[in-house]
């Protein structure tokens, strides 16, 4: 199954619901964690359209530069920014995230999320 499907969402959204308060991950990292390093649009769109009830802390995902979402997801950016300074992340004076301070390092045990073993058979 392609990058598409409902494995690697899932995946996406074991990760998300691994990031805790006080940090933040990005798009292409979660797409890297995943198994899929070039799909952060298709994580981008799983964010968008994740179910609420599974009460995934979406907003603690950013673009690359520490950038907020544009387009109304979460809530807003001015939602999402505020969720975030409630939660101590700190931004640049721009407006970014200061992912110097706060990038989530990842899951402890990569292997629990990544893409199945393609060698094992």
């Amino acid at each position: 199954m392609g990058v598409t499907g409902s494995d690697f969402r899932k995946r996406v959204y074991r990760l998300v619901a691994q990031i805790p308060a006080g940090y933040v991950a990005t798009y292409g990292q979660l797409a890297f964690l995943a198994g899929s390093p070039r799909a952060s649009r298709i994580v981008g769109a799983a964010m968008y359209y994740a179910p609420f009830s599974l009460g995934l802390p979406c907003h603690r995902v950013v673009y690359r530069d520490g950038s907020l979402c544009r387009n109304g997801a979460f809530g807003g950016e001015d939602r999402q920014r505020a969720l975030l300074a409630t939660e101590g992340i700190p931004f640049l004076p721009d407006g970014r995230v200061d992912l110097c301070h706060c990038l989530w390092p990842g899951p402890p045990e990569q292997e629990e999320v990544a893409a199945p073993d393609s060698r094992q058979g």
